[in-house]
């Protein structure tokens, strides 16, 4: 029975082999075409609707999330046939970042791991990378603000959002926690395993910082005795092993990603959402009257944040506004068009997951 059901198996496999190098002739074709006229070779709306039309044409067992890890994987070696991408991200190797860009960008790309988030819209605006992947919020911990601060100052493009659960994992060589003395992790993972640590631990343990989960991975690795919470890309990445998944105190714990790039426009779809600066004139009701504009448009605002501006000596802000919608819209153009001198577009772009 075992022997029949995996030659069933195989030949599925077989199958499934013919069908993926079609698709990639086809690719090839697009690829081409898209040269010739200078299209974009990635676009997420395109790739948001294929999921979506999987989805819901899908009577088996796969659900979003399966259809979403098989398909962005196939995109992303589509996408390296067509033009090789280079993507910077916020390392290092191991990091959530990391594991954001590999969700979206597959194992096939060149990847360029660097150490702040400054260098990685450096590399992006120098075209040493064609993509950037950077962290722009958790739901627990707030806003990246230096993220808001470079989006302004470059001028960059949001290609993109990625929204990426955060499961932190307890790993370590020893298979007794008991053993455990020392564990590493950044303070951000402490704080967010609280319930873990204090439930399991019923011994001393001395919880140390370190700059990032992959270095806690590392050092555990050596240190008999240690352990590391830390991202289960990390864990792997070490050879590190898990002896708890999911050990956040919040299962909603989750962290907001932004792709950018030069000059990237998305063309509409109707899950749009746009970033814009707002920089208003510095007198009484001035953000009270703009975002009365979008409620009498009836759009839904997402977020406003105010930034200093960071121009002259005194203490005036700018604002990271994000809105549902595309900028091109015209109901969108209607509602900021008394404001069209004061305002940054920064990008709209359809959220992936």
């Amino acid at each position: 029975m075992l022997d029949q059901l995996r030659k069933q198996i195989d030949a599925v496999d077989d199958e499934l082999i013919k069908l993926l190098n079609q698709r990639m002739e086809y690719v090839k074709q697009v690829g081409e075409l898209k040269r010739n006229d200078n299209s974009a070779i990635y676009r997420p709306e395109r790739e948001k609707a294929i999921v979506d039309r999987l989805e819901a044409n899908s009577n088996g067992i796969l659900n979003r999330a399966a259809i979403e890890a098989i398909f962005f994987e196939i995109f992303a070696v589509s996408r390296n046939y067509e033009l090789p991408e280079r993507i910077a991200y916020l390392g290092p190797e191991g990091s959530f970042t990391h594991q954001a860009a590999e969700s979206r960008y597959g194992a096939m790309s060149d990847y360029i791991p660097l150490d702040s988030i400054s260098s990685v819209f450096e590399a992006v605006k120098t075209s040493r990378a064609r993509f950037g992947v950077v962290p722009i919020e958790n739901n627990q911990e707030g806003t990246v603000q230096e993220t808001i601060d470079f989006l302004a100052l470059h001028k960059l493009t949001i290609a993109a959002e990625i929204v990426l659960p955060i499961h932190f994992a307890f790993a370590s060589k020893e298979d007794d926690l008991e053993k455990v003395t020392t564990v590493y992790s950044r303070d951000i993972a402490f704080r967010q395993c609280k319930n873990f640590l204090n439930d399991y631990f019923k011994h001393p343990v001395k919880l140390v910082p370190v700059s990032s989960t992959s270095r806690a991975c590392k050092i555990a690795r050596e240190e008999e005795g240690a352990a590391a919470i830390c991202a289960p890309i990390a864990a792997r990445q070490y050879e590190l092993p898990i002896l708890y998944n999911n050990i956040q105190d919040s299962a909603d714990n989750q962290t907001r990603f932004l792709i950018i790039s030069q000059n990237f426009v998305n063309q509409m779809s109707d899950q749009d959402k746009t970033s814009v600066i707002a920089n208003l004139p510095d007198e009484p009701g001035s953000l009270v009257r703009f975002l009365q504009q979008f409620q009498n448009a009836g759009i839904n605002l997402c977020k406003v944040e105010s930034r200093p501006a960071k121009e002259g000596t005194t203490f005036k802000y700018v604002f990271f506004v994000e809105f549902e919608g595309h900028f091109n819209d015209p109901k969108i153009q209607n509602t900021i068009k008394p404001y069209k001198d004061n305002i940054t577009w920064l990008g709209s772009y359809v959220q992936l997951c």
